[in-house]
């Protein structure tokens, strides 16, 4: 350095030195330094939804996803929670007018006014206008937007009472292409007589219908039953639709009624037996009329 020049002197520094040496803690936690001290960050808060009421949350309305029981199949939800169904065939006006037999098709209601499914039957005209009543056919229920939920299956079986080898059947899948269970015709000479069955072919109920199931003025019942037939626990109802439907028609009303705590598959599958017996026993075809009676074939 050369000479001639005054040593530096600095000012003294303004503010604290910027890592101050900070005073013994006081047992606990936030302590802040003392006055004098440099600054330093205080501690956060913690985020809102940690330790927060949840009305204060920001997603406190949205509703907990709530997992539905494996044991209910797709679809039958709304099934599972009533204990009656109104069935209505739709009127086809070809078979009021000029006799031609067409797809039936149905809709599906709770008590409310609410509808469950639309069903609409799966068979060729050949088979409708020859075979009558006895036809092959698939039937299959959607809901209103229309998502397949049940499909029945009926094959081509005898109706007569002196063929008990070769009785109707009906086979109940939900969904299409898994079956859970099927309605059979017991033999019987006089009574129509059905079992409710679960998948293997076990019965758990059993309906059981009048002698005559023509009723001019009043409903026709078939009484739904345990599988000993010791007590009764529901009801298909054919409800009477007036003179000039009756006449003229085909356009038949169930009502079904069954326990609330039911199985909600055998709730199906009492649906299906109430389409078989609308078949069997109420169906007009061609020249076959409508039966009235088991022994008419």
């Amino acid at each position: 350095m050369a000479s001639g020049y005054p040593p530096a002197t600095y000012p003294a520094a303004p503010f604290p030195s910027p890592h101050p040496a900070p005073s013994a803690p006081a047992p606990g936690f936030n302590i802040y330094p003392a006055s004098g001290m440099g600054q330093m960050v205080p501690p956060q808060p913690p985020p809102q939804a940690y330790g927060d009421p949840p009305s204060q949350h920001p997603h406190a309305a949205i509703t907990p996803y709530l997992p539905v029981s494996s044991s209910i199949p797709p679809g039958l939800e709304h099934l599972a929670q009533i204990d009656q169904v109104l069935i209505q065939q739709k009127v086809e006006l070809a078979e009021a007018l000029v006799g031609f037999e067409g797809a039936n098709r149905y809709e599906l209601w709770d008590v409310q006014g609410r509808r469950l499914f639309q069903a609409e039957e799966q068979s060729d005209c050949c088979t409708r206008n020859c075979c009558g009543s006895l036809r092959r056919l698939g039937l299959s229920l959607t809901e209103p937007g229309g998502r397949p939920v049940l499909r029945l299956l009926r094959p081509l079986k005898c109706a007569s009472c002196w063929c008990p080898c070769c009785l109707q059947e009906l086979e109940v899948q939900c969904p299409p292409g898994t079956t859970i269970g099927h309605v059979v015709q017991t033999w019987h000479p006089f009574t129509p007589k059905f079992s409710v069955q679960d998948a293997g072919k076990q019965t758990l109920l059993r309906v059981l219908g009048p002698c005559c199931v023509f009723r001019c003025g009043g409903d026709v019942n078939f009484e739904v039953k345990t599988s000993d037939e010791s007590r009764s626990v529901g009801r298909i109802s054919k409800q009477w639709g007036g003179l000039l439907k009756e006449v003229f028609t085909d356009a038949d009303a169930f009502g079904i009624q069954f326990p609330l705590d039911l199985d909600v598959k055998m709730k199906a599958v009492l649906l299906g037996a109430c389409f078989l017996i609308d078949y069997m026993f109420f169906e007009r075809a061609g020249d076959t009329g409508q039966r009235s009676t088991v022994l008419s074939s």
